[in-house]
């Protein structure tokens, strides 16, 4: 007969932001736990407030599982002596087993005897193995630890209670000086501590208590007032799925409810207000019919309506707090220029050992004009660009950055605008941070995207020129995110960007202090673009072996190495492909055996030629366009039957030194072309 166990962890509030993520690692570490001791069960359902993690383990089976082991030992020349007596080796394996030898027999495993000990092991009654479940709380990790009292027991928060029961029955669990019992409690406020007489009652119990122990229950109890608010008030409300979810997980018994500010401050930009009531205060924040910001905004308390007046009072005076300091910073910050802001940032560092955000402006003005003319930036964009690369930084020391950190960039648009600059230039400075995830958006201009890179591109060649290099998950300047970036930038706008060529550049007309030295790490800032190439690769669903040879090859353009993956990708199931690989690799693998490289100036001598088919490689090879990969594979394609001749018809590696040299040098040619596809051994055929 199977029963339902309950364990609860009862903790100090924890941070909303923990708590989901640690309630789902205890039910998956106490699953992983019950499976590895043969426990069997139906399934692990999850509870948590800010207060608790809980596990509902549904249909738990009353014992271990029975199991039959063979277990092997010594060989037999080692477990018995000439004379047939169990030796010291087969007397200690025995009793490891808890047998005796009498019960060792023998069996061949590749030709040589061994011992073995047949067992039979039953099961454990579940109260034993549930009393170790305090192993799976030890487990669960957490982005932050602390200690209390004397302990040296580290956890999210102190723990105050535990409940631990199998149906109806105790099931002592006990971690430091707590042992687990059937109490538990209630709302901090509202309730009172409450004995749980069997596990299948825990949610009511507790709900008894003001205590909403499921988080899906309360997450749909908090949409659901929302909704009433918006309806009964004509509103537009946004509810945002990480806000809910954070709220979700600061209250026990929710109330929603309804709080205004004077229209006044509707003349602030909506992106602060936004900012002060929903990344500040947690509130929602409210538009009319008509899509504009209003003056309320919903708020989630942890209790009931009782004195629900006082709450909003309350609620709306610290909001207005925070909104009359946003009036007068917006006010005070408008009475400078954009001169006064970026005279400032002559004593702001960037980074100590690189130099200061001046500075850096003027190298990424620096790059922003080399880029304009890489990506073929009209007259127009281009000045917008160099503008937006003289100003891009000066937010960062506004007071309204300095309150909210969050909105840099977004209060330079704002300021930018109010200042005079055009549009473009505005957005830019926006737009440069972007993207701000891995996966977050791009900018939506090339102004912005173009600043965007040269930013980036500044950020990782200094940080490399002072050996600043990311290693294993350490990467505390963010450069892989930004690195990566730069790749889905170059990709959405199919701008052209030769990583070796931007470096010669970098280094010949970049003015950096002499203790930057831009060309220290260069081969590894190359594979590290490349790794980023490789990640989006991936998120494209490419084939990783296909990945792998457009990684390998000679191409260090993103996005010429994106467009041959793709190509290739298409590829991948016609009819010849696979022949098709083959020949180009047959080229690929005897160039190797030259003994020169490819120059521009490489010739091969037509009186040498022994056969036509050397003659016809030589002209099909001179035809080859390489500057579309689409066009560039069917074209190598189709030289298929070409070098199947040229193979059949030549001893590459000829007596004569003449012409195996002119043969290789026809290979190490065709490879050359060939190596724009990436290195093509790795692409996997069979």
């Amino acid at each position: 007969m199977t029963k339902n166990y309950l364990l609860e962890i009862g903790l100090e509030e924890m941070p909303a932001h923990v708590v989901t993520k640690s309630v789902n690692q205890f039910a998956q570490r106490a699953e992983k736990f019950l499976k590895e001791n043969r426990i069997s069960f139906d399934s692990v359902e999850k509870f948590s407030t800010p207060r608790r993690l809980t596990i509902l383990v549904k249909g738990i089976a009353e014992k271990q599982t029975d199991i039959d082991v063979k277990a092997k030992g010594p060989s037999k020349k080692i477990a018995q002596d000439a004379d047939g007596n169990w030796t010291k080796a087969a007397q200690g394996f025995a009793r490891g087993q808890g047998m005796t030898p009498d019960d060792i027999f023998f069996e061949e495993l590749k030709g040589v005897e061994y011992a073995y000990i047949q067992k039979h092991e039953d099961g454990q009654k579940v109260e034993t193995v549930l009393s170790h479940m305090d192993e799976v709380i030890k487990a669960i990790t957490f982005p932050t630890r602390m200690r209390w009292g004397s302990y040296d027991f580290e956890y999210i928060r102190p723990i105050h209670w535990l409940v631990s029961l199998l149906g109806t029955e105790e099931v002592p669990v006990k971690i430091l000086d707590i042992t687990s019992g059937r109490m538990t409690r209630g709302h901090r406020f509202l309730g009172e501590d409450v004995e749980i007489d069997d596990a299948d009652n825990y949610v009511a119990k507790l709900k008894s208590q003001f205590v909403i122990v499921d988080a899906k229950e309360r997450k749909q109890i908090i949409s659901d007032q929302i909704a009433k608010i918006a309806a009964d008030h004509d509103w537009d409300i946004d509810v945002d799925p990480d806000l809910l979810e954070e709220v979700n997980n600061l209250v026990e018994f929710p109330t929603t409810f309804a709080g205004s500010f004077d229209k006044k401050y509707l003349e602030i930009p909506e992106e602060v207000l936004i900012t002060s009531m929903k990344d500040n205060q947690r509130y929602f924040y409210v538009r009319d019919q008509a899509g504009k910001l209003a003056p309320y905004f919903i708020g989630v308390r942890n209790g009931n309506t009782e004195h629900i007046e006082n709450v909003i009072r309350g609620n709306e005076k610290v909001l207005v707090a925070r909104l009359e300091d946003a009036d007068f910073f917006f006010k005070e910050d408008q009475k400078k220029t954009i001169a006064d802001y970026v005279e400032k940032l002559k004593s702001v560092n960037f980074h100590v050992k690189i130099g200061t955000m001046y500075e850096k402006m003027a190298r990424v003005h620096q790059i922003a004009k080399h880029l304009a003319k890489l990506f073929k930036l009209d007259a127009t964009e281009t000045k917008d660009l160099l503008r937006a690369s003289d100003i891009y930084k000066f937010d960062l020391v506004t007071s309204m950055v300095d309150e909210f950190p969050e909105l840099q960039g977004v209060m330079g648009e704002k300021y930018a605008e109010i200042m005079g600059e055009t549009k473009a230039v505005a957005q830019a400075v926006r737009e440069h941070y972007m993207p701000i995830s891995a996966e977050g958006a791009l900018p939506a201009s090339k102004v912005g995207a173009a600043l965007a890179i040269a930013d980036k591109i500044d950020s990782l060649v200094t940080f490399y020129a002072v050996d600043l290099i990311p290693s294993g998950s350490n990467d505390p300047y963010a450069l892989r995110r930004q690195a990566y970036g730069i790749v889905r930038i170059l990709d959405n706008y199919q701008w052209s960007m030769n990583l070796e060529d931007l470096q010669d550049f970098l280094k010949a007309n970049l003015t950096v202090p002499a203790k930057l030295d831009l060309g220290k790490n260069e081969k590894t800032i190359n594979e590290f673009m490349i790794d980023r190439v490789r990640q989006l690769l991936n998120q494209k669903d490419i084939r990783n072996d296909i990945v792998d040879a457009v990684a390998s090859g000679s191409n260090v353009d993103p996005i010429a190495m994106i467009d041959v993956a793709e190509v290739l990708q298409n590829h991948v199931k016609d009819d010849d492909f696979k022949v098709v690989m083959e020949a180009l690799g047959r080229i690929v693998n005897l160039s190797k055996k030259a003994k020169f490289g490819y120059s521009d100036d490489l010739t091969v001598d037509d009186s040498l030629f022994e056969n036509p088919s050397e003659s016809q490689l030589k002209e099909q090879v001179a035809k080859v366009n390489d500057d579309n990969a689409e066009d560039l594979f069917k074209q190598l394609a189709a030289l298929r039957p070409v070098i199947d001749s040229y193979f059949d018809e030549n001893m590459i590696m000829a007596k004569d030194e003449k012409v195996k040299n002119n043969r290789l040098t026809q290979l190490v040619i065709a490879n050359h072309l060939i190596a724009n596809l990436g290195d093509l051994s790795k692409i996997v055929t069979k």
